[in-house]
């Protein structure tokens, strides 16, 4: 098992030096939105507030810049870490890093959401997904495309209510519990996400995805943006999350990477 773990390791250093010195094979796409002010978060979530504490030449001459910043650790495009609705599972600081990259696997069901704002990815829109594209890989990043990242960060669109402070309102798309638990016991995930704020649909008030993804040791990742620039399959998605001791989510840049090759078949097939 060390032996695996030490390949896969090594495989993603040698795969990010490529990246780093810019192989032109290699296309690169940010998945994340800005952290900023306009970070969203989940009613009752204190505020992002940016701190600049130093900003100008300092007495030698040089340039100087510090900053402070506070913010929810589930606001903007962020991970879940397991802990989040399973007791004693892990907390962001202890998800194995081997387990925050993976093969990228989109699926589309932006014109289910057209019709059902509330629309849940089902079991039949995976096996769509493997029909078209053969089956899930091991240690995939799962991610829902809905169309909604468009929306953010308008927060009455986000949470498709007038009244983004009542819960009860909600309605947005997500995964359904029985189409993640097909994942979970026939895939081996690393992560599954969403372009919405949450894995489990507005309307619920148990949700059960995120307890799923708790006792299986699974993170989640919300409000990922830009999926509509990457191919539904043939990329590698990287959650680049930030190592928050004993967070229960923390900000995380997302991102992925595919070859021109890829891109080029993806068009052959679009055609």
């Amino acid at each position: 098992m060390l032996r695996v773990v030490a390949i896969a390791v090594f495989s993603i250093i040698l795969f990010s030096e490529s990246i780093l010195a810019s192989d032109p094979r290699v296309v690169t796409v940010d998945l994340t939105h800005a952290h900023g002010p306009d970070a969203v978060a989940w009613p009752a979530n204190p505020k992002y507030n940016f701190t600049i504490l130093l900003r100008g030449r300092r007495p030698g001459g040089f340039w100087y810049e510090a900053n402070s910043f506070q913010t929810a650790d589930h606001s903007g495009t962020h991970i879940d870490a397991p802990s989040h609705f399973v007791e004693g599972a892990y907390r962001v600081h202890q998800i194995p890093i081997e387990k925050l990259i993976g093969p990228g696997v989109i699926i589309n069901v932006k014109s289910k959401v057209a019709a059902n704002i509330d629309y849940r990815v089902t079991v039949d829109d995976i096996q769509d997904w493997e029909t078209k594209y053969n089956q899930i890989p091991d240690g995939a990043v799962v991610i829902m495309n809905s169309g909604w990242s468009q929306r953010y960060p308008n927060r009455t669109l986000l949470f498709g209510s007038e009244d983004y402070m009542d819960t009860t309102t909600f309605h947005f798309p997500s995964w359904h519990e029985d189409a993640v638990d097909w994942l979970l016991k026939n895939r081996n995930i690393h992560v599954i996400g969403v372009d919405t704020t949450s894995v489990d649909y507005g309307p619920s008030t148990t949700y059960p995805v995120h307890q799923l993804l708790g006792e299986y040791n699974i993170p989640g990742i919300e409000n990922v943006a830009n999926l509509d620039s990457i191919p539904e399959s043939g990329t590698t998605i990287y959650v680049a999350a930030f190592k928050l001791y004993d967070g229960s989510g923390s900000q995380s840049r997302v991102f992925a990477t595919y070859t021109v090759e890829t891109r080029s078949k993806m068009r052959k097939n679009r055609n």
